[in-house]
């Protein structure tokens, strides 16, 4: 009983309404059924399963949806959504709660973050992704410095890796840069940090 009074005490009603706003999506609509989970190819590495991550968002258990490892290493493929039987798009409420623990500093893989930074600069600087370059400063970033350096021949041979960066045709870089100005942009109205 204890237990049950402990989730009433915690639920966020807010946080609910957030969720449900920013994702687009009727949290009250899952009903368990684990479909997501059975799915999910990631699942093996997360600390909660993406049925238990959407019955904490249901809840409104905060910490519990936040704090998770498994918002961060979702793989964003979206066979949770597929296989919803309720068409609830799970991946948007994943990658949802993911964006709002990073705005409140609730990171908890910070090397998917370096990651994830380091290949956002090179969109940033290219306009596309760039692989070396994200490689590069991901090892810089995470300290990693030999992180699969034994692949890296392998790649090259196969001409996987290009020594420079791809170009994008037609502005293509113009428009990657007003997309993050936008997005810098919506960070500092909204005071979070981009």
């Amino acid at each position: 009983m204890k237990e049950a009074t402990d989730i009433r005490r915690r639920r966020d009603a807010g946080f609910i309404a957030v969720v449900q706003e920013r994702s687009g999506q009727n949290l009250s609509a899952c009903y368990q059924c684990g479909n997501c989970t059975a799915g999910c190819p990631a699942g093996f590495v997360y600390d909660r399963q993406v049925h238990q991550i959407m019955r904490a968002a249901q809840l409104g258990l905060k910490d519990e949806a936040l704090d998770s490892r498994a918002v961060w290493l979702c793989l964003a493929c979206s066979t949770c959504s597929l296989r919803c039987p309720n068409n609830i798009d799970v991946a948007a409420v994943m990658e949802t709660l993911r964006h709002m623990a990073r705005r409140e500093n609730r990171v908890a893989a910070r090397k998917v973050e370096k990651f994830w930074f380091s290949f956002l600069d090179t969109v940033r600087a290219f306009g596309r992704a760039w692989e070396i370059g994200t490689m590069a400063l991901y090892m810089m970033r995470s300290l990693r410095v030999f992180t699969d350096l034994d692949l890296a021949p392998e790649a090259l041979k196969k001409r996987k890796f290009g020594f420079r960066p791809h170009t994008v045709a037609n502005g293509g870089s113009g428009a990657v840069t007003r997309i993050f100005k936008r997005y810098r942009e919506r960070a500092a109205r909204e005071g979070t940090r981009p």
